[in-house]
């Protein structure tokens, strides 16, 4: 990995050239949406940012975002509606499109597409829409220099910078940004980049560790007032609150709007429809919602809402930590935020936590 300096001045021309060879989507700040209050007396942003093409914006508009942008990494990969049926069942690929690059990714989102990446590329067919896809995107990673109340990558000890998983990263210091470039498609350009950079001093990398340990503590130190449990206990207690009345409590609220299974970075579940033109188009479907398992005669194992909410947690912190070894969850908070209902993950886990430690501390009869 090569490691670089890029000067404030300069990142707009960088996006530039990266964007003749790629559809490029940039951080822009976005309007004021539903707010988390944090309860715990911290200071902390409120911004939210959007993902927009580099081409169809004022070059004004672009910005470093801070934390992970409102919609999931996922949609640049899956779209929420496509056509199918030209390539449903053939052996031919897509129609080729220009290959994205997607700036402003953060480290939640490269280990949602870890999820996502086993969904549609492992068994014996992957997806060749998803495929042709994740292979031709560039992503353009960036460290977070600052967190929402509603993030909580580290309870699951996912840091709140990239390590892996990405071509470029940047990471902003007093005067630019660290550029690592970590992968043969990022090696690619720099013939095209290589007069926007300068060699990173050792003070300069210096100040980005300094930068990331800082936020790493002040995240740390957010999260031990919400006392997630550790994401090895994540099975047990999910599993060991089936018959919890805690499902019936949390979905009182709930309004079955769908928001936290469309902003989710980690769901996938899809549904394959036909129009009356013949076409087959397949859409995001999610398991909150009344119909996603019902079935041929109008049976529906799911048919209460606190059973798809138990289901929920179920797929995310039991059948991918058996099948996987990681939890489907990576901590991003998009659902907290979009939830009119205020339904917390973190609440329930909590909950389901206290209610296990609880049921543990019952002196046997």
């Amino acid at each position: 990995m090569e490691t670089y300096f890029l000067e404030d001045n300069n990142i707009i021309e960088f996006y530039a050239r990266v964007a003749k060879e790629y559809e490029l989507y940039v951080p822009t700040r976005a309007p004021s949406s539903l707010k988390v209050k944090c309860e715990h007396s911290f200071i902390l942003p409120a911004q939210d940012y959007l993902l927009k093409k580099f081409k169809d914006i004022d070059k004004k508009e672009i910005v470093f975002n801070g934390y992970r942008p409102i919609e999931p990494a996922r949609s640049f990969f899956t779209r929420p509606k496509e056509e199918i049926c030209e390539y449903f069942g053939r052996n031919e690929n897509p129609p080729a499109e220009k290959p994205a690059a997607i700036c402003g990714l953060k480290n939640c989102d490269l280990f949602s597409l870890k999820i996502q990446d086993f969904i549609f590329l492992g068994g014996d067919e992957p997806d060749r829409f998803y495929k042709a896809r994740r292979e031709n995107a560039l992503i353009i990673a960036g460290d977070c220099p600052a967190f929402k109340e509603s993030c909580f990558c580290r309870a699951f000890d996912i840091d709140p910078f990239v390590t892996e998983g990405f071509d470029f990263n940047l990471a902003p210091i007093t005067g630019g940004y660290i550029i690592d470039v970590a992968s043969d498609k990022a090696r690619k350009l720099m013939p095209s980049l290589k007069s926007l950079l300068s060699s990173a001093s050792s003070s300069q990398i210096g100040a980005r560790e300094l930068n990331r340990e800082s936020v790493v503590k002040h995240l740390d130190e957010h999260l031990s007032y919400h006392k997630i449990p550790k994401k090895e206990t994540l099975q047990k207690i999910v599993l060991g609150g089936y018959n919890s009345q805690i499902w019936t409590d949390e979905m009182r609220t709930c309004v079955e709007c769908g928001g936290c299974i469309f902003m989710c970075d980690t769901c996938h579940c899809f549904l394959l429809y036909d129009e009356p033109n013949s076409k087959r188009k397949r859409v995001w479907d999610g398991c909150l919602y009344k119909n996603f398992m019902k079935v041929a005669g109008g049976a529906n194992p799911l048919r209460m809402r606190y059973m798809r909410l138990r289901n929920r947690y179920l797929k995310k912190f039991d059948f991918f930590i058996s099948n996987i070894g990681f939890q489907a969850c990576c901590g991003c908070g998009r659902c907290i935020d979009v939830c009119p209902g205020r339904i917390d993950i973190r609440r329930i886990l909590r909950r389901l936590h206290e209610e296990h430690k609880g049921a543990q501390n019952v002196p046997a009869h």
